[in-house]
């Protein structure tokens, strides 16, 4: 049994629950990779409202099929959970049904898996009606297979983490109404990616560009988007702060007006289920013109997390769009790491967030990167058409305005997806 370690600084959520925290690792993993495994799980569950009072760790060649670690440290756990007055035992990895029934008769009390977890967390922090509909139906794919055998959390009367979901719905309901449920919940879901569909289609004719920010839980985005933008978004220092996507206007150094969208955090092993239930908010990302991909700097782990990241973006197969590495909290990182990070990693730009250090530098480089997407051209519009000009200037960028008889003679950039609206105008 070893001692909880040192935490991560975050802001204190109300602590409702005594967690018994599990690893079950492989020999051949080193004692780096599971402390920064334990500690990203400690992490989850403060933000989930749980105090982790121990945690236990078990090297083995291959998991035990029936209850993933050995029945020894399944004894082990249950006297310190008896102990200790816990209310969880919280497992650092997926569990499949029979591993969560039976070390739930064992153990005499909730067990929660790395997914379900999570899932908590996402019913926690789901407040728009598009998000909750996310965080339910992935709910529900998981509880499917579940339904059989689980007691303890299943009855939806104590509450805590693993009993949570929009709605409260019931997961003793039989699988023929979780399946109608489910299908409900696509369908809504998929009038939404309609809409969002629609409205990407509005910034596409207006040549207006978008540009995604992604990246680990906690990295800083919502952060940087109100630092770009001078808006006011939702920020909070918890994991998975934000969930809805946010977008807001920003103007580049070249006066190109840009649409920046702010996303829900990654993590590593982020579960399938809420891949695919969160389709309508991640297709933001696929359909963007640039994605920045920002990590953050002070932390120990940031090449490990840029690679969940960029995970996460291939199996939404956006891996293969024009990106920024953006390394953010610089203010507090060792300045050599930050250095080393920009030289290794090609097309990266060093940020604060908080202090305004290096955003000039990120527009200028955005700007950079759109650039391909314009052509300079020479305009003559009748004067009777001034609102084609302000339509220029609203998806380019004016070099120069001039007179000549009727018309207006206009030396522009514009995005080469406007020009077809102006061909006719094309000296």
């Amino acid at each position: 049994m070893q001692k909880q370690a040192k935490m991560i600084e975050l802001e204190q959520p109300p602590i409702t629950e005594t967690a018994v925290l599990v690893r079950m690792a492989h020999p051949s993993d080193s004692d780096e990779e599971i402390d920064e495994s334990l500690e990203e799980m400690r992490q989850l569950l403060w933000t989930a409202g749980a105090e982790v009072a121990c945690t236990f760790l078990q090297r083995r060649d291959k998991p035990c099929p029936g209850t993933l670690v050995g029945s020894g440290k399944v004894d082990e756990i249950k006297a310190a959970c008896e102990e200790l007055d816990a209310d969880l035992a919280v497992f650092d990895s997926d569990l499949t049904p029979t591993q969560g029934s039976k070390l739930e008769k064992l153990l005499g009390l909730k067990v929660v898996d790395r997914t379900q977890l999570i899932l908590d967390i996402f019913a926690q922090r789901a407040h728009t009606n598009e998000g909750k509909h996310q965080v339910e139906l992935a709910q529900l794919q998981y509880a499917m297979p579940r339904l059989t055998g689980r007691g303890v959390e299943m009855t939806q009367l104590g509450g805590g983490i693993g009993t949570r979901g929009p709605g409260e719905q019931k997961l003793e309901m039989d699988r023929r109404v979780i399946r109608k449920r489910i299908d409900r919940l696509r369908g809504e879901l998929d009038s939404i990616r309609n809409t969002r569909r629609v409205q990407r289609k509005k910034r596409t004719e207006s040549s207006t560009a978008t540009i995604a920010l992604v990246g680990y839980t906690n990295a800083g985005k919502s952060s940087l988007l109100n630092a770009l933008c001078g808006s006011h978004a939702f920020v909070e220092n918890k994991l998975f702060a934000t969930l809805d996507p946010t977008s807001r206007r920003c103007m580049l150094p070249s006066q190109r007006e840009i649409v920046l969208t702010d996303t829900v955090g990654f993590i590593r092993k982020l579960p399938h289920s809420l891949v695919a239930a969160f389709r309508a908010t991640l297709e933001e990302v696929v359909e963007a013109d640039l994605i920045l991909v920002v990590s953050d700097a002070s932390h120990p782990a940031v090449d490990d997390h840029t690679r969940a990241v960029y995970d996460v973006l291939h199996e939404i197969e956006a891996a293969e769009k024009p990106t920024i590495k953006v390394y953010n909290k610089v203010d507090i990182a060792d300045p050599d790491r930050v250095s080393a990070l920009l030289r290794n990693n090609g097309r990266s730009v060093a940020v604060s967030a908080k202090t305004g250090e290096g955003l000039e530098a990120l527009l200028a480089e955005i700007d950079h990167q759109l650039a391909p997407t314009r052509s300079r051209v020479t305009l003559r519009i009748p004067q009777s058409m001034a609102g084609v000009v302000s339509r220029v200037r609203e998806c380019g960028r004016v070099l120069s305005q001039s007179y000549e008889g009727n018309e207006i003679i206009l030396d522009a950039e514009i995005d080469r997806s406007f020009e077809n609206q102006v061909l006719k105008y094309i000296a």
